[in-house]
């Protein structure tokens, strides 16, 4: 993966996922992922890295519609609506890795790699989403080239966004004593190892 370029043609140093892994050891905090259209490739960039198991609690590749809903808790009427490829069943991909293997953030693509469109989307068209401590968020990338290129910059794309949000908590107050336990979430930490 590190002769690609990502979707603004800059290029990453090494394996995209260590800094992430290594931010999120520092932490104390652990990843899951959901993936469709990388079928494998976010997942296997993160298990690269030695040292992960502290960090990585796991993973789904939902690459059937079907499975989007069965496996990872996306609505079913979500995607009988807008079908799999959507930023809102993105963000639930993402929400529904972390809320299943019990992580603290949750990273997950979506989109067509090609060669051909699909339910009337074009190849190149993809989002990545994070879900977190802080909330979500989704980016849209409106990729060019083959199918290896898609993937592989949805990948780079993805740990972008989860970098740029593991930043954003940090700016964030943090909670006041029983502040979880008030709100009815889960308590910080529960996908901790």
């Amino acid at each position: 993966m590190d002769t690609e370029t990502d979707a603004n043609g800059r290029r990453p140093v090494g394996n995209p996922a260590a800094g992430v892994v290594h931010t999120l050891a520092e932490r104390r905090e652990t990843l899951a992922t959901v993936e469709s259209l990388t079928g494998g490739l976010l997942s296997a960039a993160v298990v690269e890295i030695a040292g992960v198991s502290g960090v990585y609690r796991g993973g789904l590749v939902v690459y059937a519609t079907e499975l989007k809903s069965e496996l990872a808790g996306v609505p079913a009427d979500l995607l009988a609506d807008r079908g799999p490829v959507d930023p809102d069943v993105a963000l639930a991909l993402a929400e529904g890795g972390r809320r299943r293997c019990g992580a603290d953030w949750g990273l997950a693509t979506t989109g067509v790699a090609g060669p051909q469109p699909q339910d009337g989307k074009p190849v190149g068209l993809v989002y990545v989403a994070v879900a977190g401590p802080g909330g979500a968020e989704v980016r849209r990338l409106d990729l060019d080239g083959g199918r290896d290129h898609i993937r592989s910059a949805a990948v780079i794309e993805a740990f972008r966004l989860l970098t740029e949000r593991i930043g954003a908590a940090d700016a964030l107050p943090a909670p006041g004593p029983g502040a979880a336990a008030e709100g009815g979430a889960e308590p910080a930490g529960t996908g901790r190892r």
